[in-house]
């Protein structure tokens, strides 16, 4: 019997097996309520409040839960500022300021207001109370972030809204603070002051040269992602010790290693991996952990205040964001993401009612009605964050015209040497489209015996998997590896072909050679790419792309475009287009379709002025040229000088040369496409 009595459990479970299996098995279920158009974070929410200490007794609030509950926060932050789009942050940054604004005040008098005449506060409690609505918490931003719209200009308007009014806030609550303790004199601003000061030139000047040197210098993934955790929350501690809040820290922290890290990155699908499995369910649970639902129902005051909370919280930050919708010209659904977002009343409001709570400016009329306003916040943030980010997904995919065009996406890379396989993975996932997670590589043995090719392809296939993309392997035994390629791009209708050049190796030389000719020359349904490396992908700050004239007429201009244009918006970097007025129209044509692109443009009234590039270009850029193959209406006899040039004047930079489709792949024409041509 005592045996028996062993295996039954007690509650709260204390058992960390016990604990860590049910946390586990309901983060797994949890999405299973999307089938009843329920957010699984709602559902995460929920459960925390089913088996919490205020609902089954079955999990402890202790301080693991605290812990990790923690660190989700800072990770959801950390995240929001690893994603943003810099480029789409920057043309936006009036719209950010404006929101912030209207997301902050509007919360703020409307709650003063209702605080005092509604609730009989005074002031100071009132000005508290409203500086609880004012901030928000982006608990559905993993929401957005699945959907693959984080780049979206509503999504990076609210982020830049959000960090206004939660420094605002917390300055509003460390000011009340401070005055109800007797703190409050010219010594205390001095020292936020100072502190301040030192928490920005170590966060915006230090960190970044320490983590560019460590990710350029340290491949190894374990590593790599320890040193991100690592930024993270030095970068937390330094903003609390500074008096601000730790989530602040972990935004900026994402965003110094914004362009450190390729969103279609090993790295960047390890981060994402382990937030949206461990970290963030964790918190969202010791979110619904806290809250007690029969709190609120111990007295008619305690009904009024929640109501009175929940009402002016959700109204203020949907008049905040249909004000911005209006001001900032976004669309209606734009305006209900935004909505969505900013919503929800999570970590910081839970940190100022404890605040208050604890030096006696609250009461726990309050305190149960923060309770209640944060789960109603949370579901309505949750669902209207779904419910609007589903739409603009779905418009994003109807409204790219260009890439119903291009068709079905495939791109080959033949691999022989172990050194530039990684590289040409990583260039081949910033150049496909995000929905596209199949690649295909090919290895060509001269020895129908060796097994070092099955042994490449393997490890090009653990690469591909890191970053959740199918690696298609395909090993044949020729010695003829130019008609091999050709043969393999035919056979599996091949739509753009990456041919990498070892940084060692004389371009002059290898242009010369029969390969690459035999590759320009038979391929002519296909984009094909010529990648030279000689910097980390994650170094680049900017493409420099060199058009020639006429370029436009080719049947391949918009395969191209879109190609350059994914790697400019993966990294977030900007692009300079070099090329003649003509061409340059038409390349503003392009640009106009996809306005989150940060584009400039330069004339290049003739290809004799190339080398006027080589003044201009920096080490950190990657110089892109589009050619073309002979007998085609954009080719030009200086081509043939381009390898010379990247060899001389370009040593220092990655560099790709493109030669664009110059017939339609459907199988009836291999004749090259010339529009001159007289039949």
């Amino acid at each position: 019997m005592k045996y028996i009595e062993d295996l039954i459990p007690t509650f709260p479970l204390t058992d960390p097996i016990a604990i860590f299996l049910l946390v586990i098995v309901i983060i797994l279920c949890a999405p299973i309520l999307n089938r009843f158009k329920i957010p699984h974070i709602i559902g995460l929410i929920l459960a925390g409040t089913l088996f919490g200490p205020h609902g089954l007794n079955i999990l402890s609030n202790d301080a693991s839960f605290e812990l990790f509950g923690k660190v989700g926060i800072l990770y959801i932050m950390f995240q929001a500022g690893l994603e943003i789009d810099l480029n789409t942050f920057k043309q936006n940054s009036t719209k950010s300021i404006l929101f912030g604004i209207y997301t902050f005040i509007l919360p703020m008098v409307f709650g003063i207001i209702t605080g005092m005449w509604l609730l009989d506060m005074d002031f100071t409690r009132a000005t508290l109370l409203a500086s609880m609505y004012a901030s928000h918490t982006l608990i559905a931003y993993p929401i957005v972030s699945k959907m693959g719209i984080s780049k979206n200009r509503a999504v990076s308007i609210t982020i830049a809204g959000t960090i206004i009014t939660v420094t605002a806030s917390l300055l509003i609550l460390a000011v009340i603070v401070a005055t109800t303790k007797g703190e409050m004199n010219s010594a205390y601003w001095i020292k936020f002051g100072v502190s301040t000061l030192i928490f920005s030139i170590i966060v915006f000047w230090l960190l970044p040269k320490l983590s560019k040197y460590f990710l350029r210098r340290f491949n190894d993934s374990v590593a790599q992602y320890i040193f991100v955790m690592v930024i993270i929350f030095f970068a937390s501690l330094l903003a609390q010790a500074a008096g601000l809040e730790g989530i602040l820290g972990a935004f900026f922290a994402g965003l110094i290693l914004n362009r450190l890290i390729p969103s279609v990155s090993p790295l960047m699908n390890r981060i994402e991996f382990v937030g949206n499995a461990i970290f963030i369910p964790f918190f969202l649970l010791s979110i619904g952990m806290q809250i007690d639902l029969r709190a609120f129902i111990t007295s008619i005051e305690s009904v009024k205040v929640a109501a009175v909370m929940t009402i002016v919280a959700t109204v203020t930050k949907w008049m905040a964001a249909k004000l911005s919708q209006v001001t900032s010209k976004l669309s209606s659904v734009e305006g209900d993401l935004i909505f969505g977002l900013s919503n929800g009343q999570a970590a910081a409001t839970l940190a100022a009612v404890m605040i208050g709570y604890n030096i006696g400016l609250l009461d726990e009329n309050v305190l149960n009605g923060t309770i209640v306003m944060i789960l109603v916040t949370c579901t309505i943030s949750s669902i209207a964050t779904e419910h609007a980010a589903r739409k603009i997904a779905i418009e994003e995919t109807q409204q790219d015209e260009q890439r119903q065009r291009l068709g079905t996406e495939r791109i080959l890379i033949p691999i022989s040497n172990p050194q530039t396989m990684p590289q040409l993975l990583d260039i081949s996932n910033l150049i496909k489209q995000r929905n596209n997670k199949t690649l295909y590589a090919l290895k060509i043995n001269n020895d129908p015996e060796d097994t070092s090719g099955a042994k490449l392809l393997e490890s090009a296939a653990k690469l591909a998997s890191a970053t959740d993309n199918k690696l298609v392997q395909i090993m044949k035994c020729d010695l003829n590896i130019s008609n091999c390629i050709i043969d393999t791009v035919q056979a599996n209708k091949i739509t753009d072909l990456i041919v990498g050049i070892h940084h060692k190796a004389n371009i002059v030389d290898t242009f010369l050679g029969g390969t690459i000719t035999a590759l320009i020359n038979g391929t002519s349904h296909q984009n094909l790419i010529i990648y030279g490396p000689k910097r980390p992908i994650n170094s680049v700050k900017r493409l420099v792309v060199t058009v020639p004239q006429m370029a436009e007429l080719e049947i391949g201009f918009d395969l191209w475009f879109d190609r350059v244009k994914n790697i400019a918006s993966q990294l977030s970097i900007p692009i300079v287009f070099y090329a003649n007025k003509t061409t340059t129209e038409a390349l503003k044509k392009q640009c106009e379709i996809h306005s989150s692109l940060n584009v400039s443009f330069r004339e290049l009234a003739s290809w004799e002025d190339f080398l006027i590039i080589s003044k201009e270009i920096k080490h950190s850029d990657t110089l892109i040229v589009i050619t073309a193959r002979k007998a085609t209406v954009s080719y030009n006899n200086l081509f043939e000088k381009i390898p010379y040039y990247l060899n001389k004047y370009f040593a220092d930079n990655n560099f790709l040369l493109i030669y664009p489709q110059q017939t339609a792949s459907d199988g009836t024409d291999n004749d090259i496409y010339n529009p001159l041509k007289i039949s």
